[in-house]
């Protein structure tokens, strides 16, 4: 059994006590970080080292930046995601690692929508749609975990209304999230759970984690192979609720594979 979670830190320098506090804790054997906010010199390497992690860093100034920690060896495959060679942003990393084909993903947020950034967003998911594509022909365990930023129903947010604007929330935005999944891939988290109003995403303004006002951006897509052995997936909502959180809280799920 593998233990594989997701969790955009945003800035792993200013949640360096909670990422090392949460990995005692939860024991995964696996994590997909994202929005470290800062160059791969800069990552924590020593103190995850001390927890029994090795890792593997794409980062950026000041900026996006993903990562993976694994108590397994990690073999990176990738540190871009293909389709764009003049794409700088670090958004994607994928790996081989406890026998499985991970990737974290950090999508851009495309706000507002309208603009470029909003285009860069779909021309990015229908990149991640091609790739996820060949993917599927290696037949491996395939893991693509991380922050979407994409609401894909709406008994995934608390107030839709509230997001008709959001570039999370678009038709657009959510039909590309279809169209990756339609490919064969499984959504871990909706496949174990039909109830709505759980979420992994809670803004620091007007008492939204409080009054639980929350979007579930942070997804698990699996291949068949991985589907095959998915145990369990939930989202940990412990960390949020410390101080000075991550706006996110980790999810994860658990393969029945043998590392």
């Amino acid at each position: 059994m593998i233990k594989i979670a997701t969790w955009n830190v945003n800035s792993v320098k200013a949640r360096l006590e909670h990422l090392c506090r949460w990995l005692k804790e939860f024991e995964p054997d696996v994590v997909l970080l994202q929005e470290l906010k800062g160059v791969d010199e800069a990552f924590p390497a020593l103190e995850v080292g001390d927890l029994g992690y090795n890792c593997a860093v794409n980062g950026q100034k000041a900026y996006n930046g993903v990562a993976i920690l694994s108590r397994f060896p990690i073999d990176v495959e990738r540190t871009a995601l293909p389709g764009d060679e003049g794409d700088e942003q670090a958004r994607y990393i994928e790996a081989f690692t406890g026998g499985v084909r991970v990737a974290s993903i950090y999508l851009p947020n495309g706000n507002p929508i309208g603009t470029e950034k909003f285009d860069y967003k779909l021309a990015w998911m229908e990149r991640l749609h091609d790739h996820a594509k060949g993917l599927l022909e290696t037949e491996d365990k395939i893991v693509l975990g991380g922050d979407y930023n994409v609401i894909p129903e709406e008994g995934d947010v608390y107030d839709p209304a509230a997001f008709a604007k959001e570039a999370l929330f678009q038709p657009e935005s959510r039909a590309a999230l279809r169209k990756i999944i339609h490919l064969g891939y499984t959504e871990a988290y909706r496949t174990l759970h039909s109830e709505t109003g759980r979420y992994s995403w809670w803004g620091y303004m007007a008492g939204a984690w409080q009054k639980d006002n929350g979007v579930r951006i942070d997804h698990f897509l699996l291949s068949p192979q991985a589907a095959d052995c998915l145990a369990e997936c939930d989202i940990d909502r412990t960390p949020r609720g410390w101080e000075k959180p991550s706006d996110h809280t980790p999810v994860w799920c658990t393969l029945d594979v043998d590392p």
